[in-house]
């Protein structure tokens, strides 16, 4: 028996960064995020030789861990050990079972399109299609939160397993206890059409180490003031692009938007770089509205507005710099397994 699943990446609109404690447990935190056609694979199989087998095939890892003895975290791929022993653990009496679990993601560690999250979420929906386990939307997003912060105790927020698992476009809210809640968005047709006429999806070639750049925000609000204004300001720019797509005003969005990457880059001196300078200059001389970068900054993809219109000359612009423009199209669909 072969099982596979898939989910998608997703891109953060507005709100980013008010989804991680202690902000979200003081404040209360909102995100405007959407998923795309990008996405996350895991591919498991049952096999017979006394071990559980770990592929990554986008990084070029493997791994291995005989199931005799305990499986601990300390190989390569440890997200991929964790989710396993998690499992087993908790669902399956403490039984090691010998397998093969591949995975692959459209998109590079540190892209900035919670790539990292999506294939947790996309490796125990595999887990949940073997075991038939009865773990909703809200359960499989909370265990793959777990399994990132707790067992494997790496920085990050809260919203990238839960638009993984959920899909489509949604607004959620998180406050203390872990409190999250998702609102799905229900957007017209001709309103995504307009967003995605007016959007570029740039990569620039550089991956970032989020938990860095997250700790040195964490350490900034610490302090108070301006850095806490400005994160303030960001989860406020969430319920504005928020209520600015839900009436189809994309240039509003855009405007919005503009003024969140500002506050956005006074969170932490990580959030930009001259890179990224050299790339906002380039767009905003060939008529790009705003931009941002995608996930906790410093690098990773960046999402541009733009006027229909000027999309070829902004992305002729973009072409002569490092990186890739890179085609997208939203998605209304969560993260899906299916057996072979």
């Amino acid at each position: 028996m072969k099982i596979r699943s898939k989910c998608p990446l997703r891109l953060g609109i507005a709100g980013g960064g008010t989804d991680v404690s202690p902000y979200c447990d003081i404040h209360n935190g909102a995100i405007l995020n959407a998923t795309i056609n990008l996405y996350a694979y895991t591919f498991l199989e049952n096999i017979n030789n006394d071990k559980v087998i770990f592929e990554a095939e986008d990084i070029c890892k493997y791994d291995s861990v005989s199931i005799k003895g305990e499986v601990n975290l300390d190989g390569s791929l440890i997200l991929h050990r964790a989710v396993y022993k998690r499992v087993m653990e908790q669902f399956n009496g403490g039984e090691y079972l010998s397998l093969r679990i591949t995975t692959y993601c459209d998109a590079p560690p540190g892209s900035g399109l919670g790539s990292s999250s999506a294939i947790v979420v996309s490796m125990l929906e595999a887990y949940r299609q073997l075991f038939s386990l009865p773990l909703g939307e809200y359960d499989l997003a909370k265990l793959a939160y777990d399994i990132e912060r707790s067992d494997c105790s790496l920085a990050g927020g809260k919203q990238d397993q839960y638009a993984a698992t959920f899909g489509g476009f949604n607004f959620m809210e998180f406050s203390d206890n872990n409190s999250v809640i998702v609102n799905p968005l229900r957007i017209r047709r001709h309103i995504i059409n307009e967003f995605e006429a007016s959007t570029i999806l740039f990569f620039t070639g550089a991956s970032r180490e989020s938990a860095n750049i997250i700790n040195d925000q964490i350490n900034s609000l610490s302090k108070g003031g301006s850095s806490l204004d400005a994160m303030h300001a960001i989860k406020q720019s969430a319920y504005e692009l928020k209520a600015a797509l839900l009436r189809g005003d994309v240039h509003e969005m855009a405007l919005g938007l503009k003024a969140s990457w500002e506050a956005k880059k006074a969170t932490s001196e990580s959030v930009s770089n001259p890179s990224i300078e050299i790339i906002e200059d380039a767009i905003f001389k060939a008529g790009a509205t705003s931009m941002k970068v995608s996930g906790a900054g410093g690098g990773g993809f960046i999402m541009i507005f733009v006027q229909p219109e000027l999309k070829r000359a902004v992305s002729r612009v973009l072409e002569l710099l490092d990186g890739q423009v890179v085609d997208f199209n939203f998605t209304s669909g969560g993260v899906m397994s299916w057996t072979i």
